[in-house]
Order: C-alpha cells, then structure tokens, then sequence
C-alpha cells in the first residue's frame, strides 16, 4: 500500500480505500470534520479536515507482541496531560483516547517515530500530538473520526 500511496498520491489511495470500505461506517467518516486515518503498514498518519489532507505525520503504533486495533471510532475523550495506568505512569501528553485505553497521543520516544514501538496506541511527535489535540477540542469529539487500517 505504501508504494500505491506513493505513486497514485495520498488523494487517490484514500478514495480507492473509501470505495473498498464502502458503507455506513465508512461514510460516516468521509463525513466528519475531523478525519485522522493511521497507516500501520507506513506508520503514518494522515489528517482530513473538510475532507482536505492538511497533517502528513510519521506514527509508532503497536511493537512486536502488542495490539493497535484496526477499525473506525469517534473520539470519546481528551486528556492534556494524561499519564499511563498501564505502563509505569509513562506520559502520554495530548490524548485522544478511541477506544478503551487506546489513543492517539504525544510520546517522548521520538527517535521511534516511523516504525513499531508502542504498547497499542498511536503514538506522534508531541508538537503534533498538541495541534490534533486542539482540532479534536475545537471540533468537538463527536466530529472526530479515527480510522486505524493495515
């Protein structure tokens, strides 16, 4: 998929992976204000805004042995500053949380942004982690739509 995106551009692809994904669900995030698709395969994301690509940015999602759901949620809530309850009070400043314990959020392991390394979240660079946490605050949870694909 990665070569795909490359060649046809991140335009093309997303709409051939809305046409594959075709149905309610789908629709429904074509729809929303705020659209953020991550790429486990690139470990990338990739945020809409008006159905507009506006934020290109590298992920780390789920390391060896560990999880990142794939499927499509609305943002339930935000967290500024929030720490992990799960991994040693590990910092997880500017969550979106999505799914259960699951979020995007900052990390300060930016030298593993772009490939595998989280427990199962979605982890961004904090300076991006803050710009999407103040869209998700703006736009407001149930206009924000997280779809976390292959």
């Amino acid at each position: 998929m990665g070569d795909l995106r490359k060649r046809l551009g991140a335009g093309v692809v997303a709409g051939l992976v809305g046409l594959v994904l075709s149905g309610a669900g789908i629709a429904q995030a074509e729809t929303s204000n705020l659209l953020v698709r991550v790429f486990v395969e690139d470990q990338e994301m990739h945020v809409f805004h008006g159905g507009r690509l506006i934020h290109q940015w590298p992920v780390s999602t789920a390391r060896a042995g560990k999880i990142t759901p794939r499927g499509q949620w609305t943002a339930q809530w935000l967290s500024r500053n929030h720490r992990s309850s799960r991994y040693n009070n590990a910092p997880m400043p500017y969550s979106i949380f999505y799914d259960g314990h699951y979020a995007v959020h900052g990390t300060d392991q930016i030298g593993l942004l772009g490939q595998p390394a989280s427990a199962g979240c979605v982890r961004l660079h904090p300076d991006n982690a803050r710009i999407l946490f103040e869209m998700a605050r703006t736009e407001g949870l149930q206009n924000v739509q997280i779809v976390v694909m292959e």
